[in-house]
């Protein structure tokens, strides 16, 4: 049973020089429907006010620990899950926003999977302001999903994770990944425990000019190529660093600005391919899900390149084996959406 020293769910919530948002995203957490947490806010040694606003709220939920000194993000996240007291823990950055129901619904989920690490959601881009942007972010439902699109990016977004406490705290992040910390994590997670994604609007991402991500772009593309290298090479493939940077691009071609010519729509064929044949010698992902995964990336690819060959893409498309897998794709996202909307709901 809960008490005030074990609550339900720690909502950890790390802080860097985040006055503008921190309160925000504090009020987000206070206003939500389920109410047994607390609040573990770590100051990694802002210079700003953030301290002095997180002080003003005066909940008995709310904890604040200062590191005193900058630590980095992997070092302060795993003190986190040190200090973090619930049998949950979410997962919140300090300038993003939670549903008023995110706790509620996957606290109702975790309990009623026991089997599962942890649970994220689809999440929304806000602005500065707090003005929805964008479509929704979609990620993959299910675990055996999760696991093959780790192949190709990160597809759990850490701003919408909850997770067994001492799963996570078994595990760790590395410290030797000053970007991408989650994402490697969620990889290691994936070769033991099932982790999946609630099919709706639970967090809310804001964009802004001070946003970690954008100001160090190179070194997560530096993480995610270690990331993506080491997950080849476990599939057995081999692969140069052209190859890599191409696989990369199946996953970004939109953000980037990527317009896929002829070379790489040829390229791209024989490359998901290859990644079946390999996973028929290694069995390293669930077969069905794989070749789901590898259609939608063909998909993807003939779409964004119409731009540079016309309708004659199609041609490319229509012919290859890979195309089999759309409509069972489909197919199963829908069910898979029913079947997690009113397992959990």
């Amino acid at each position: 049973m809960a008490t005030p020293d074990r609550p339900k769910v720690t909502v950890f919530i790390p802080v860097y020089n985040r006055e503008r948002y921190i309160g925000a995203a504090l009020a987000s957490i206070l206003a939500q429907s389920f109410s047994d947490y607390e609040v573990l806010l770590i100051d990694d040694g802002s210079t700003d006010r953030s301290v002095e606003i997180m002080r003003t709220y005066r909940d008995p939920r709310i904890r604040i620990v200062c590191n005193g000194t900058n630590l980095g993000i992997p070092k302060t996240r795993n003190r986190g899950l040190q200090l973090a007291r619930g049998e949950y823990i979410a997962l919140l950055d300090s300038d993003d926003l939670a549903h008023p129901r995110r706790l509620e619904k996957q606290v109702a989920f975790l309990d009623r999977h026991p089997d599962y690490a942890e649970v994220g959601s689809w999440g929304r881009a806000v602005d500065e302001h707090g003005r929805l942007l964008r479509r929704v972010k979609r990620q993959p439902i299910r675990p055996e999903d999760v696991h093959v699109h780790l192949l190709f990016r990160c597809c759990l977004s850490n701003r919408s994770i909850m997770a067994r406490t001492e799963i996570l705290r078994a595990y760790g992040y590395r410290e030797d990944y000053p970007r991408c910390q989650d994402y490697e994590l969620h990889v290691r997670l994936a070769k033991r425990y099932k982790l999946g994604n609630l099919p709706e609007v639970l967090v809310f991402g804001r964009i802004h000019p001070q946003q970690i991500t954008g100001q160090t772009a190179a070194l997560g593309d530096e993480k995610k190529r270690e990331i993506a290298g080491t997950l080849l090479s476990e599939l057995g493939i081999a692969f140069g660093e052209s190859d890599l940077e191409a696989h990369l691009r199946l996953a970004r071609m939109r953000k980037m600005g990527f317009v896929p010519d002829q070379a790489y729509v040829e390229w791209a064929e024989a490359w998901l391919r290859k990644l079946q044949e390999a996973n028929r010698r290694t069995h390293r992902y669930a077969a069905p899900a794989l070749a789901r995964a590898v259609s939608e990336k063909w998909l993807q690819t003939c779409w964004a390149a119409r731009a540079s060959m016309g309708w004659r893409v199609w041609k490319y498309f229509w012919r290859s084996p890979l195309c089999a897998g759309i409509g069972a794709r489909l197919q199963q996202e829908l069910s898979a959406w029913f079947a997690f909307y009113t397992g959990y709901d």
